[in-house]
Order: C-alpha cells, then structure tokens, then sequence
C-alpha cells in the first residue's frame, strides 16, 4: 500500500484532551444530500467537504466531532412512518428498522468520505445507546466517545432513531445529541454546515431576505415569524426548529456559540473552522466570543 497517498493515510495527532474548547461541527442533511430525491447524496459536494476537514486538522488546536443530518435517506423514511412522534404498533417498529438502516447507509457514506480524505473517524451511532423520555435524551453511552477524543481520533455522530420509554420509539436529531454531548463533553463552538448561508431574517424560495449576522435569545420573537422550515423532507423543524434549539443551547451554556453558514462554497468549512464569521452568529448575548 501507498502509505504517502492521503486517501490510503489517516490522519494522526497526539492525544489531547477533551475541553471546553472543543469544536461540534455538523453536515447538514440539505448539503450532504438532495433532499428533494429519496436516498440521493451529494458525493461530490460530500468528498470536497471531507477533504477540507482534513485539511484544517493540520491547524485546528481543539478537538473536533462531527455529526451529519439525514437528509434524504433517514428524513424521507421518518416521514413516511411518522417515527419521531412515536413507535407502537408493528408497523410503527418495521417503520423504525427502515428509518435505522437507512440513516446508517448514509452515515457509512460519509465515514468513507472522511476516512478516504485521511480524517482519523470513528462512528459512534445514537441509536446503539440513546434513551430518551417523551422525545428527550435521557441518556447515552459516551465511552466510546471520550475515548476516541483523548486519543486523537475524530468521533461521527448522527441524527437517529432511539428507544423512547414513553414513544416506545422516537428520533433524535444531530442538534439534540450534540446539546446532550455538551452537559459532559463541552464544546466551545458549534459549527452547523447546511445549503443557506445563514438565517434569513425573511425567508422566501425564490427571493429571500437579508442574512442576520448574529441573534441572541432577545431577538428571536422579532425574527421567528420569517425564518423557514425546510427544503424537502425533514422531521425535525428545519430552520425555525435548528435556531430555537441552539438558543436553548446558548442559554444554557453562556460560554460557547453557534455559527450557521453554507458549505456549497468551496473553502468556506475550512476557513470557519480556522475562525471565520461567515453566515450567523447565535450567542447568548451581544458580547463577542
């Protein structure tokens, strides 16, 4: 084997502890794939990403971890079978199966991608652990986890179907695992890649508003009525849903921020990883970071 071809060489680093300085980053389901297309990726757009990734390892000075979206593969079966509010009947848990295996088809997807980029990636899937009470995480296995981060590797979470004690079964988006993530493993930003280049503060298909650069929990009365939902299929809130979660997030933890951009354009991930203000700033106050 070519052991100088980055595609057959991961990339190693020594081990570094987990800290509040850590980065979540998440590939949103709308660039990953075509959300308008059952079971469509976006390889081109998805072995671009992987390799910008890689390329900011080389620099980046906190740990990292990465979870994606569904997209068109886990969000398109969800909604066919109405999982997330609830698993009873059986069909309800063939439903579930489906949703399952095909969430995972992407997320092995996109664990090549990084893995062939020379990311250093290891999949730890939700669904293995996650128990959650009435649609909230209650708990999860994070050994794997905090093991990969202390040796260097870069953790790959997902969005995914879990046991529900209540539900019998629900889904858990990235944005609720990363939020659980961070009670035990605290990240000082949180990177959401998506289509758009931030939140649009009126959002229409073929004319949207202007951009807000950043939004604090004070903002949000005046801006939740023109901010969108979703391209295509998703079954966890699309836009409007992804702001109020991460406003929840930064309340609770005032120390980190949200950063919502576009991954379509080239070098875009790489420069936000190494510090760039594109797209919107979520906090939980106007203070800068």
């Amino acid at each position: 084997m070519n052991t100088q071809n980055p595609r057959n060489t991961c990339h190693t680093r020594p081990p570094k502890p987990y800290n509040r300085g850590m980065l979540f980053l998440k590939l949103g389901g709308s660039l990953i794939t075509d959300k308008t297309k059952e079971n469509t990726p976006r390889i081109e757009v998805l072995t671009r990403l992987a390799r910008e990734i890689r390329t900011a390892l080389d620099t980046l000075a906190t740990p990292l971890l990465i979870g994606h979206g569904s997209g068109s593969f886990g969000h398109t079966a969800a909604r066919k079978y109405g999982t997330r509010q609830g698993v009873r009947t059986a069909q309800d848990w063939r439903g579930m199966a489906e949703v399952s295996v095909a969430a995972a088809r992407l997320n092995r997807l996109v664990a090549d991608a990084l893995h062939e980029a020379g990311v250093p990636v290891i999949s730890v899937l939700p669904s293995a652990s996650v128990v959650c009470r009435d649609g909230l995480i209650q708990h999860m296995d994070l050994t794997l986890i905090q093991a990969a981060l202390a040796h260097g590797l870069v953790p790959l979470v997902m969005g995914d179907v879990a046991l529900d004690t209540v539900r019998g079964g629900t889904i858990v988006s990235t944005e609720e695992v990363f939020a659980y993530l961070m009670r035990h493993t605290p990240a000082q930003r949180i990177l959401l890649a998506g289509e758009t280049e931030g939140v649009y503060a009126h959002y229409a298909p073929d004319a949207p508003g202007p951009i807000v650069a950043h939004i604090t929990p004070d903002d949000w009365a005046a801006l939740q009525s023109g901010v969108g939902g979703s391209r295509g299929a998703d079954v966890t809130g699309g836009m409007a849903g992804k702001v109020r979660d991460m406003l929840g997030l930064v309340q609770h933890h005032p120390h980190m921020q949200v950063q919502i951009f576009s991954g379509l354009k080239p070098g875009t991930l790489g420069e936000v990883l190494g510090g760039s203000a594109a797209g919107t700033r979520i906090s939980a106050d106007e203070a800068p970071i």
